[in-house]
């Protein structure tokens, strides 16, 4: 065994209040709600996972990418999909490079050539291999968990719980120092409980108007404040119509781009209905919409 950490996982406060959330988020561009802010500020302080569940495009990927810019922290991301596996999520050994090792060693001791070909050289760290053993000050996301088979949930366990990964052939590896570790789900399955009893829980939503259009004019600041305060009206009523998929809060962001870059400063019919598939992705969502908007 070799290159094992037995060293208590340090926990180094990245916010000192919920007011220095608010002030530091909102400095990088992300503008937090006071709920936000304090359950950013808990997870940090208590050093508890982050599990923030919703619908797609509230910004729950954008919350750790502003917490690690926010705090000049590194930014480890594993993306979950259907069919992901320890060797994706965790480590694997390079095994093309270990076997012709061990063919370039005849003649040499297995002990010798064991302990070669399982050496630093020949592992290949994924992301929690790698969020556990950096020293810096890290953001680990686990971007999409309810995408990712149930048995993943068991791989992370071990590490939410502990901050440590065991590698058979090294042992029990134990962070440094604790990352701040951000989970998202868009609740499409129910996580297991014991997962999420060992997280901080927050949901969020689609945002209030006047929240949505700071939100609006922060990322698209010459867009003028009339447009953006129309444009995020309009969002909402597409929200409130049986969609396939609501506009998410950067496809708002993305409509102001596009009449920004189109020159318009006016939304009428014929605007919306020739930029509509900026925000609607879906033809039957289109026509829906054509038909509540009232556009002719």
């Amino acid at each position: 065994m070799r290159r094992v950490s037995t060293e208590p996982v340090s926990q180094k406060t990245l916010f000192d209040s919920v007011d220095d959330v608010m002030t530091r988020l909102t400095d990088v561009g992300y503008l937090p709600s006071t709920a936000v802010a304090t359950t950013v500020f808990l997870a940090d302080r208590l050093g508890k996972p982050l599990l923030v569940e919703g619908p797609a495009g509230v910004g729950k990927t954008e919350l750790a990418r502003a917490v690690a810019d926010a705090t000049g922290s590194g930014l480890v991301r594993l993306q979950c999909y259907e069919g992901i596996d320890e060797a994706r999520a965790l480590y694997e050994w390079n095994h093309a490079k270990q076997l012709l090792r061990i063919t370039a060693s005849q003649g040499e001791s297995w002990d010798d050539t064991r302990d070669d070909v399982f050496s630093e050289e020949f592992l290949l760290p994924r992301p929690l291999l790698t969020a556990i053993r950096r020293t810096d000050p890290t953001v680990l996301l686990v971007d999409e968990t309810d995408k990712a088979d149930v048995e993943v949930e068991g791989l992370l366990l071990e590490v939410l719980g502990d901050f440590q990964v065991t590698v058979p052939e090294w042992g029990t590896i134990t962070a440094n120092q604790r990352p701040f570790t951000l989970l998202t789900s868009n609740a499409t399955r129910e996580l297991s409980e014991a997962l999420k009893r060992r997280c901080l829980f927050l949901h969020l939503d689609f945002p209030d108007p006047d929240l949505e259009r700071r939100i609006v004019l922060t990322r698209v600041p010459q867009l003028p404040e009339a447009l953006a305060e129309e444009l995020v009206r309009i969002v909402g009523v597409l929200r409130g119509i049986q969609l396939r998929k609501a506009p998410s809060v950067s496809e708002t962001i993305d409509w102001g781009r596009t009449l920004l870059a189109l020159g318009l400063d006016t939304l009428d019919d014929d605007t919306v209905r020739s930029t509509l598939g900026v925000v609607l992705k879906h033809q039957a969502d289109a026509q829906k919409a054509v038909a509540e908007l009232r556009l002719n």
